[in-house]
């Protein structure tokens, strides 16, 4: 047992002493334990990453601002991440040089890494769709970029432009392709941010992890219940959430696959996601609706600019197990960019087709 943990817990409001407190889960960014107290009572133990989230007022400012709004929504508690105040009243605790918080722990949910199904692939759609359509009426722009200009992919393309000049690590010349897809792209990329800048789109409460494992299921009924992780919650476009859904969980290969041919969207994987996203999400605009499969292209461009860029750069950001995985990151995205261009028209007429539905 760590017992500097275990001060920490002391620390919470929680039901009774805590009695154990092991790691948990496989998230990247910040440390996760279960703790048990000794009245049986589970909770998640946090300690924030504060190298990436530099504002952990203004993170815990977000947080709590969005679950109190959304368990006004709700008659089920388990369907809201439930934060546990300090002894003191905080929403976390500065102690041990580090910054920490304490969430109920939801029971009886499952959380998927990958779909194992095309349902559970839908039950992350309704979920994440549900959690934009009960947050309509929030104030987005009341709340913190917990990440500056992280979905800003004009400005994504700046950083890319300024380390492809710079090229600390001798590398660009090996990779004219990769540089010149991206390039290629560049003007078609901004259209999402410029029209969210131009009131075009609505400014809404964006996830920005969307994520299958970041929507825990209902252990009965393998249905969508809570959306956790909401560290990256900012004002953005709800084109931002679902694009990276389908940047995620439409791709019919590892994120590094290095055989590009495995590397596809699969249509019945964007259908399904659409169907579940839009029913849910009914508030969703005539621009957004118009514009779902650009935001996928534009969230999966994006990504692959950041990998080419973090390899070109001697791989800083994203951890890396092997040489080059950045860079095979960075073309699988790509591959899938082309892909949707091969689809879009199908693209087009899915998304007609589940919104009139």
């Amino acid at each position: 047992m760590n017992e500097a943990l275990f001060e920490i817990l002391r620390s919470f409001r929680l039901d009774a002493e805590p009695v154990s407190c092991e790691p948990y889960g496989c998230g990247h960014i910040n440390a996760t334990y279960l703790a048990v107290t000794a009245g049986g009572r589970r909770y998640i133990l946090q300690k924030i990453n504060h190298h990436t989230f530099r504002d952990v007022a203004g993170l815990m400012e977000n947080i709590t601002a969005v679950t109190e709004f959304l368990r006004t929504k709700t008659d089920d508690p388990r369907s809201v991440l439930t934060l546990v105040r300090t002894c003191d009243g905080a929403s976390y605790l500065h102690a041990q040089e580090a910054y920490w918080r304490v969430y109920d722990f939801v029971e009886d949910t499952i959380c998927l890494q990958q779909p194992e199904t095309d349902k559970d692939f839908y039950q992350s759609a309704v979920g994440f769709g549900t959690f934009q359509q009960l947050l309509t009426d929030f104030p987005a722009e009341r709340l913190h970029e917990t990440i500056p200009n992280f979905h800003n992919t004009p400005d994504r393309y700046r950083v890319f432009l300024e380390t492809l000049e710079r090229d600390p690590m001798h590398r660009a010349a090996q990779v004219q392709p990769e540089i010149e897809f991206a390039l290629a792209r560049q003007a078609e990329m901004a259209a999402l941010q410029t029209a969210l800048t131009a009131g075009e789109l609505p400014l809404r409460v964006t996830h920005n992890d969307t994520k299958l494992n970041n929507v825990l299921l209902d252990a009965k009924t393998r249905r969508a219940l809570c959306v956790i992780d909401l560290d990256t919650v900012m004002p953005g476009s709800s084109l931002y959430d679902f694009g990276d859904s389908i940047r995620f969980g439409a791709a019919t290969a590892a994120e590094d696959e290095r055989d590009l041919a495995k590397m596809e969207m699969s249509l019945e994987r964007f259908r399904m996601f659409t169907r579940g996203y839009v029913r849910s999400c009914p508030g969703l605009t005539q621009k957004e609706l118009e514009l779902l499969p650009l935001g996928a292209k534009t969230m999966t461009m994006e990504c692959g600019v950041r990998f080419l860029t973090d390899y070109l750069d001697g791989d800083h950001y994203f951890a890396i197990h092997r040489e080059g995985q950045n860079l095979d990151r960075a073309r699988t995205q790509f591959k899938l960019v082309a892909d949707m261009e091969k689809k879009w028209n199908d693209m087009q007429k899915i998304v007609a087709e589940e919104k009139e539905n």
